[in-house]
């Protein structure tokens, strides 16, 4: 089998998220997660934390890597030697944005592949977006994230 790796801001984590990260490592034999510093996006968390959060939620899923990266994602799967992106698919509005993006990667690197997954129908509505908001307006996240980020979350508060 082959690596894969799954990109994003992850900030935070969410249950979506780890959703699809488990269902990749039964069909990848390596998935590495992807945490992009993003400054554009003005995330919550440092990028440190973020790297930190997600090693906490996957330590059972044993052929899962977390690391961090900045700069364009081609770069860092060519320094890695990933072929095979993921990428999540809740609705048909993601479809669009995720295949330009996907055009774009192959572009830049050619025997880049992107692979679409789509969470669970019960994590399908979640986005980090979502659950900020929530959080913005003192909701409860807990059936949005995994247990392990309630407590960061908190710190925030």
């Amino acid at each position: 089998m082959k690596a894969c790796m799954y990109p994003g801001t992850f900030d935070p984590l969410t249950n979506g998220h780890v959703d699809v990260i488990t269902r990749a490592s039964k069909i990848f034999s390596k998935v590495i997660v992807a945490v992009a510093k993003n400054d554009n996006k003005k995330p919550l968390f440092s990028l440190e934390h973020r790297i930190k959060m997600a090693k906490e939620c996957v330590k059972k899923l044993k052929n899962v890597e977390i690391l961090g990266f900045d700069g364009l994602l081609v770069d860092f799967a060519k320094q890695h030697d990933i072929k095979i992106n993921i990428r999540g698919l809740r609705a048909v509005s993601d479809f669009e944005y995720e295949l330009q993006m996907g055009y774009a990667n192959s572009t830049l690197y050619h025997e880049f592949e992107t692979i679409y997954l789509m969470p669970s129908l019960n994590n399908s509505f979640i986005s980090s977006s979502i659950v900020r908001s929530v959080l913005n307006h003192n909701g409860d996240v807990s059936k949005l994230v995994p247990k392990e980020i309630i407590k960061y979350l908190k710190e925030i508060k």
